[in-house]
């Protein structure tokens, strides 16, 4: 086992870590740089120059983009070396996956087939079938799809009518339903097929072949953006699935799948990070030749702004993806050393941050999605031509708030999984918030002597916590077990606990690369952190109010707000300057290199 605390998932809401125990993107080591600069070294070599066509859509070239990739090895980062991988810890498997992000549809295949399409059987797989299967998955001798969502059933997954029977002579199940919106599913060989087994009430998995008689995919649909990933509906007209093809056991498949859904939201995390990056080296590459009124238009402290904001908020996406990122890898050593299957053991890492996964998903799409809609502006009129990539960057963005869980859903999990972790005795978020409203005139942490850069912000942090925990407990009096269909209210809180696990883990991650780098070297990222925790606290100030005026008593309202507004002040920035200076660099370096 590694030293240092590690949090449980939502524990980060009562307690702290030291910044010497999380992990920052500032360590990667040699061979992690040498995986990312691979990837890299790929997309420029076999992507960038058929974007057009596999936007066409030309199924067969991204087929074979796919199956070179895999011949590469770059599918197998995540498996086991026994299943043809390379057994990367989760870590570099984030890293993977941000670096791919920057594929635009391929980024989409590539994921939906390494992640969604492989690694259900990967983790629930009987011996056979990680033989029979994800040794070939591993290599891209076979493709690899996902097949949950039906007409009828999309954030409800569970109320799907696809049906299995098991046959009179006990050898198959016969399967027969619809699926849609199944990513890969124009050329994926092998399916993960969720469905119910006679009347069970709960899902079942099954791994399906494309070539069962009976497996019917139909026409592609027309999408708004990511036009080169296959996107269609299959339907499953009496097939014949072999019983040794249920993945895990009878009725296991609600729980696979919600599994799998916690590891596609936190690379989705990942993912979009890589996008963002792309799009904001296009954008200031277009700044820095663009004149107007016989100047650059990087000089703009407009366009200066926008860039800034473009940095300011993957920086902090960055540093809380790889902040959990070490998390999951510690909890999976642990439970590998406690006997469970390696399978197995990943699952419940990256479960068991499920808090984290969701606030990762929410803010990851909606910085990626700011990102690319502030490079079309940089861009202006250009920026709405197809010629540029920041059109195509823009279209493929906005899936991402749909993917994995619409966010709204995503949004209600965080408060809802924090609270049932807090009940479940993972940490005291009600004991704690009971302490703060004893004294809600004295609840705010006041300013000590002698206190330094860090120790001050920090104190912003803590004081936030505190502010959470107030709304936390007070909806939870208000509501009691109707604060479930409060979504307003969760919302509120949810936005409310993002902003804060973000904002702490930019602080983390600049008060490290001090203590690795020295003062010097981090002046420009204490810019970051300077407005990121301004900002953070203008929204958890805000989102604290929304909360108490919906749920409070006219006689504890005014109590409530004066304690909030007291956890929520930080001393003001000159956000101009530190934006520009943020800027300044960025433009000098031409690309982002923070």
């Amino acid at each position: 086992m590694e030293k240092g605390k590690v949090l449980k998932s939502g524990e980060f809401l009562v307690d702290e870590v030291d910044a010497n125990d999380i992990f920052i993107p500032e360590e990667f080591n040699e061979e992690q740089l040498m995986i990312a600069q691979t990837i890299k070294d790929f997309l420029d070599a076999e992507l960038y120059d058929n974007l057009d066509q596999i936007d066409s859509p030309d199924l067969e070239m991204m087929k074979n983009i796919l199956k070179k990739s895999g011949e590469l090895g770059l599918m197998g980062i995540s498996l086991p070396e026994e299943y043809g991988g390379f057994g990367q810890d989760f870590v570099t498997q984030m890293l993977a996956a941000e670096t791919v992000g920057a594929g635009y549809s391929f980024s989409v295949a590539f994921m939906a087939h390494c992640g969604i399409g492989t690694l259900p059987i990967m983790y629930y797989g009987t011996e056979d079938q990680r033989r029979r299967y994800v040794t070939k998955l591993a290599t891209g001798e076979l493709l690899g799809a996902y097949c949950l969502t039906e007409p009828g059933a999309g954030s409800d997954a569970n109320s799907g009518k696809t049906n299995a029977t098991l046959s009179e002579d006990g050898t198959h199940y016969i399967l027969n339903g619809q699926k849609m919106w199944i990513t890969n599913a124009g050329f994926a060989d092998v399916q993960t097929v969720f469905a119910k087994i006679d009347k069970d009430r709960v899902l079942s998995a099954f791994i399906v072949e494309k070539d069962y008689p009976g497996v019917v995919i139909a026409p592609e649909e027309k999408k708004m953006g990511i036009k080169g990933s296959s996107t269609a509906q299959i339907f499953y007209n009496d097939v014949k699935v072999p019983v040794e093809n249920l993945l895990g056991k009878r009725g296991e498949g609600f729980r696979i799948a919600l599994s799998i859904l916690h590891m596609g939201r936190i690379k989705l995390g990942a993912n979009v990070l890589g996008s963002a990056k792309k799009a904001i080296n296009d954008s200031v590459q277009y700044a820095n030749e663009r004149k107007q009124f016989n100047v650059l238009i990087s000089t703009f402290g407009a366009i200066k702004h926008k860039l800034a904001e473009q940095v300011i908020r993957t920086f902090a996406l960055e540093s809380a993806n790889y902040r959990v990122s070490r998390d999951i890898d510690k909890q999976i050593n642990k439970v590998k050393a406690e006997g469970m299957d390696k399978g197995r053991a990943s699952v419940d890492g990256i479960a068991h941050y499920a808090v984290e996964a969701a606030i990762l998903k929410v803010y990851g799409s909606e910085v990626l999605d700011y990102v690319v809609d502030e490079a079309v502006q940089i861009h202006g009129g250009m920026g709405y031509s197809a010629e540029m990539a920041v059109e195509r960057g823009y279209r493929d963005s906005r899936i991402n708030r749909i993917f994995e869980g619409t966010n709204e859903i995503n949004r209600l999990l965080v408060v809802d999984t924090a609270m049932k972790r807090a009940m479940k005795g993972d940490f005291d978020l009600f004991g704690k918030a009971e302490e703060l409203i004893a004294d809600l005139e004295h609840v705010a942490e006041t300013q000590g002597d002698d206190e330094d850069y860090f120790q001050e912000k920090m104190r912003y942090i803590r004081n936030s916590k505190r502010a959470i925990l107030l709304v936390i407990n007070g909806a939870s009096q208000a509501y009691g077990r109707k604060l479930v269909y409060e979504q307003e209210v969760l919302m509120n809180l949810s936005d409310m606990i993002t902003m804060l696990y973000v904002a702490e883990s930019t602080l983390l991650r600049v008060q490290k690369m001090e203590a690795l780098k020295g003062e010097a070297a981090v002046t420009i990222y204490k810019h970051i952190v300077d407005v990121l925790i301004y900002d953070a606290a203008g929204i958890i100030m805000k989102s604290g109010f929304d909360a108490v005026y919906s749920y409070a008593e006219e006689d504890q309202t005014a109590g409530l707000i004066d304690a909030i507004k007291m956890l929520t002040t930080v001393n003001g920035v000159n956000v101009k300057e530190a934006r520009r200076a943020i800027a300044d660099k960025l433009i000098e370096d031409n690309q982002y290199k923070f």
